[in-house]
C-alpha cells in the first residue's frame, strides 16, 4: 500500500503538470525556470540536507558498506544495461540507458526504505543518494553529451548538486549540526525538488498522445531491463556473497525504483528526445507497483 500510495501521489503531480501546461500556466519559459529552480536550489539543498544524519564511529564500517555497495551496484547496473541495448541505434537508447542507470531513490526510494528498514534504512539510502549525485552529474551528463569538453568537465565540477555534496561530506564525517533554522529551511525547500520534477514532467507529457506512448515496444524492454533484470541479477550476486545485510537489501530495492524524473529533465535541457523521456519516467513509475513489492518480497 505504501507503494502504491506513494505511486498514486506521483502521478496526480504529473497530472497537475498536464493540467497546467494546457490551461497555459506553465508555458515553455515557466517550464525552463521551473527546471532551473531545481536544478540550481531545491535539487542542492535536498543533496545537503541527506547528509545530516548522526555519523557514529560504530557505524562507520556500515557506511562504508553502503558506500561501496553503491558504487559496485550502479556500475553492474550500467553495464547491464549498456549491453542488453546495445540492438537500440536511436537516439531513445541514451534516455533507456540513463533510465536504467539512475532510479527514483528520493521521493519513493525513502519513504519505502524508512518503511522497511526504519532510521538505518534511510542512513544507507542517504549514502546511495549521494554516489547518485556524483554520477548522475558526471556519467549521467556524458551520456546525454556527444562530446566530452573540457568546458563540459567544468561545468560538472562547479554544477550546484556538486557543489552540495563538496559541503555535504565534510559534514558528515566531521559530524556537523546545522542550527535547526537551516537545517528545516534545506528540508522544506529540498523536498519541493520531487514535486517540482513531476510537474515538469507533466509538462512535457502533455504534448504526447498517451495512446501512441502505451505502444512504445522499446520503453517495454528498458522497462524490463530496468525494473526486473537488473535487480534479480544484484539479488543473485546477493546470494552468492552470503550478504543478508540491511545494507545490500536496501540498495538492491532502490536500485529496483523507476527512472529517475531527472531523465526527463536532463533530456529537456540537451533537447535529446524529451517527450519519449516523459514516457519512459511514466511508464516505467506505473509498473513499478507491481514490480517492486515482488522484488521486496523476493529479498524478504
Amino acid at each position: 500500500m505504501l507503494v502504491f500510495n506513494k505511486i498514486i501521489s506521483l502521478f496526480l503531480i504529473i497530472l497537475i503538470g498536464v493540467y497546467g501546461t494546457r490551461k497555459n500556466i506553465i508555458n515553455e519559459e515557466v517550464n525552463r525556470g521551473l527546471r532551473r529552480i531545481l536544478l540550481e536550489i531545491t535539487l542542492p539543498l535536498l543533496v545537503i540536507n541527506s547528509f545530516t544524519f548522526d555519523f557514529s564511529e560504530g557505524m562507520s564500517r556500515n557506511v562504508l558498506s553502503s558506500f561501496i555497495y553503491s558504487i559496485v551496484f550502479m556500475a553492474i547496473g550500467g553495464i547491464i544495461s549498456y549491453i542488453l541495448l546495445i540492438p537500440m541505434k536511436s537516439e531513445k537508447r541514451k534516455i533507456l540507458h540513463f533510465a536504467n542507470v539512475f532510479s527514483n531513490c528520493g521521493f519513493i526510494g525513502f519513504p519505502i526504505i524508512n518503511s522497511l528498514y526504519g532510521a538505518e534504512g534511510v542512513v544507507y539510502t542517504s549514502i546511495f543518494n549521494m554516489v547518485f549525485t556524483i554520477v548522475l552529474w558526471t556519467y549521467g551528463i556524458m551520456i546525454f553529451s556527444d562530446k566530452i569538453s573540457r568546458e563540459n568537465i567544468k561545468k560538472v565540477l562547479v554544477n550546484p548538486a556538486i557543489i552540495a555534496v563538496y559541503v555535504g561530506i565534510p559534514m558528515m564525517i566531521v559530524n556537523i549540526k546545522l542550527p535547526s533554522a537551516i537545517l528545516d529551511t534545506t528540508k522544506i525547500v529540498g523536498d519541493m525538488t520531487a514535486p517540482i520534477s513531476m510537474i515538469i514532467v507533466g509538462s512535457i507529457l502533455s504534448k504526447v498522445n498517451i495512446k501512441d506512448a502505451f505502444k512504445e515496444i522499446s520503453v517495454y524492454y528498458g522497462s524490463l531491463i530496468k525494473l526486473v533484470l537488473i535487480p534479480l541479477i544484484l539479488i543473485g550476486i546477493k546470494v552468492v556473497l552470503k550478504d543478508n545485510s540491511n545494507i545490500i537489501n536496501t540498495i538492491i530495492i532502490i536500485q529496483a525504483m523507476p527512472a529517475a524524473a531527472m531523465t526527463s529533465i536532463l533530456a529537456a535541457d540537451f533537447n535529446k528526445e524529451k517527450e519519449y523521456s516523459a514516457i519512459v519516467v511514466f511508464i516505467t513509475t506505473l509498473l513499478s507497483i507491481v514490480t517492486i513489492p515482488i522484488i521486496a518480497r523476493i529479498i524478504s
